[in-house]
């Protein structure tokens, strides 16, 4: 529809000239209406020693239902090699045992030391080449959406977000923190997707 007749009608409206029945339907104003995410998603929230991962199956019309979750912990006695091999071996299983349609990821969020951005970005890179090995679609979030599209606000604490998580899921052990974060990740994606 044109945004020129879209004011038209706004105005009508607002001089009391339009009925609401007289508002036209998605499908009439030429809108796609939008279609539910069906498929499996694998959502990652990559860290170097806790990258939480958390495989969702969605089916429309039906409550989400987790496949499976995990954090790949490893200890601080372990190099950095060895933890980017681990994350990477740990989403490789993943995508070969359960086959997602799409991997989604959480983004690097602003940090102010150096070391640390470094450390994280080869976290996710790990994951990524996985995910690409594979060829898997990849699909990144900033906390912030990820956030706002599972719990409605974007400064939701760990605790929230784990609680609500648990609740989209009708998941009934409590998740670590990592896992619910990645689930939330998979949850943002499926809930915000576009075909």
């Amino acid at each position: 529809m044109a945004s020129s007749s879209v004011r038209l009608m706004w105005k009508a409206k607002l001089e009391g000239k339009l009925a609401p029945k007289e508002w036209p339907t998605a499908q009439a104003a030429g809108l796609q209406p939008r279609s539910a995410f069906n498929g499996r998603v694998l959502g990652i929230d990559p860290s170097l020693r806790g990258t939480g991962l958390a495989l969702i199956e969605f089916v429309p019309g039906r409550q989400p239902v987790m496949l499976r979750c995990q954090t790949v912990k490893i200890p601080a006695s372990q190099t950095m090699a060895h933890c980017l091999g681990e994350i990477h071996r740990a989403v490789a299983a993943f995508v070969s045992d359960f086959d997602p349609n799409h991997v989604a990821l959480e983004q690097t969020i602003y940090v102010q030391n150096f070391q640390t951005a470094q450390i994280l970005g080869a976290a996710r890179g790990a994951a990524i080449s996985a995910a690409a090995l594979k060829q898997k679609e990849v699909f990144e979030y900033a906390p912030l959406r990820v956030k706002l599209a599972v719990v409605g606000q974007g400064r939701a604490s760990k605790d929230q977000m784990a609680r609500t998580v648990m609740s989209l899921l009708g998941h009934g052990r409590a998740m670590a923190f990592d896992e619910a974060d990645a689930a939330g990740v998979a949850l943002c994606h499926a809930f915000t997707w576009r075909e």
